[in-house]
């Protein structure tokens, strides 16, 4: 006769797998892009540039890490929620930085040149795109860029435009390349404008891609021209709202006007942008003390640097190889565009508001 079966010899079959916490997880690919991140300020100290954005840092080291090491498979899901939830989290804290005040300081003329100059360079993009031959998603990603925020617009507006993740990558380093460009230029250039720091500091602001890049440029013509450019830049921000709402509104129409009379999958709801506006109405309140300000503001960029190492790291620079030599050219003529377009309004501003 056997003996019977002890518990330890029980047959697996019975056994009972265990599941990972769902933090753990997350924390492999959290932790990969956040040490992206904090490499990514280590350099920007140690090269002493302070004009460089560390989110563009971070999506070039993610880049660099993707296409060189490889991003390994546990880490994944962290760099997936990253991309999304740490991203949407981070937008709506950059409503914090904003209030309904500065559109006031800018002046109703500062206002209407910084909205035509929006509206005008997001459709002419677009427009120029289909001319080129650009894929539609790749233009409408560097026409969010051109016209409001840099990398922010470009990730921002892809969760309506739901373009791949090597498009809102060549986007962002579009727009990157281009806002850089301006930075340099600007203040070379504007001894030969006849500007004032105030039309100089609406210039910078109104066509500049990036936060960082408009305070760069507008800061060497004096702090009057630095203040109101980044007074210009923040009004355009605020733009970012109305614009990412109304791309979901008009993608949900036209996929329900494509149906074929089963169910239409509709592009998600931005509510992350309501949660942005509602911010700015916090902020608007004056019941955030100004010694949080620089905090908030820090702790923004920080988790849009993490969102954005995640999207280098889910980036594969043959497939932007692919893209080719148009997209380029759409993101020169783009800026060619908002900065020429900005330039003509500000110079013809005394004729057109008296």
């Amino acid at each position: 006769m056997s003996a019977p079966l002890s518990k330890s010899d029980a047959p697996a079959a019975h056994a009972v797998p265990s599941t990972p916490h769902p933090v753990l997880v997350l924390l492999p690919g959290l932790a990969l892009a956040g040490g992206l991140v904090i490499i990514a300020y280590a350099l920007r100290a140690v090269l002493n540039v302070g004009m460089l954005s560390p989110l563009v840092v971070a999506i070039f080291l993610g880049m660099a890490f993707h296409n060189v090491i490889g991003t390994p498979k546990r880490a994944v899901p962290g760099v997936k929620f990253a991309m999304r939830r740490i991203l949407r989290g981070a937008i709506v804290l950059l409503g914090l930085q904003l209030t309904f005040t500065q559109v006031r300081t800018v002046g109703l003329d500062g206002m209407a040149i910084v909205m035509v100059t929006l509206v005008a360079t997001f459709f002419v993009t677009r427009w120029l795109g289909r001319l080129v031959g650009v894929d539609a998603k790749l233009s409408e990603l560097i026409a969010a860029g051109t016209a409001i925020c840099g990398a922010s617009a470009v990730i921002a507006t892809n969760t309506v435009t739901r373009a791949s993740d090597e498009d809102a990558t060549y986007a962002v380093a579009c727009v990157t390349v281009f806002g850089s460009l301006s930075m340099f230029l600007y203040p070379v250039i504007a001894p030969l404008t006849g500007f004032d720091a105030h039309a100089y500091g609406l210039w910078a602001g109104s066509s500049i891609h990036e936060i960082a890049q408009v305070v760069a440029a507008a800061f060497q013509q004096g702090q009057s021209a630095g203040e109101f450019g980044t007074i210009a830049k923040l009004n355009r921000v605020i733009l970012l709202a109305p614009l990412v709402l109304g791309l979901g509104f008009f993608a949900t129409r036209k996929a329900r006007a494509m149906g074929t009379g089963g169910k239409v999958e509709a592009p998600p709801v931005p509510w992350f942008i309501l949660g942005f506006l509602a911010m700015i109405v916090v902020n608007s309140s004056g019941i955030i003390p100004a010694t949080a300000t620089p905090v908030i503001a820090t702790v923004t960029t920080v988790l849009l640097a993490v969102a954005l190492a995640a999207m280098g790291l889910e980036t594969d620079v043959r497939k932007l190889k692919a893209r080719g030599w148009r997209p380029l050219a759409l993101g020169t003529l783009s800026w060619l565009f908002i900065s020429v377009l900005s330039f003509g309004l500000i110079w013809l501003s005394p004729k057109l508001f008296g």
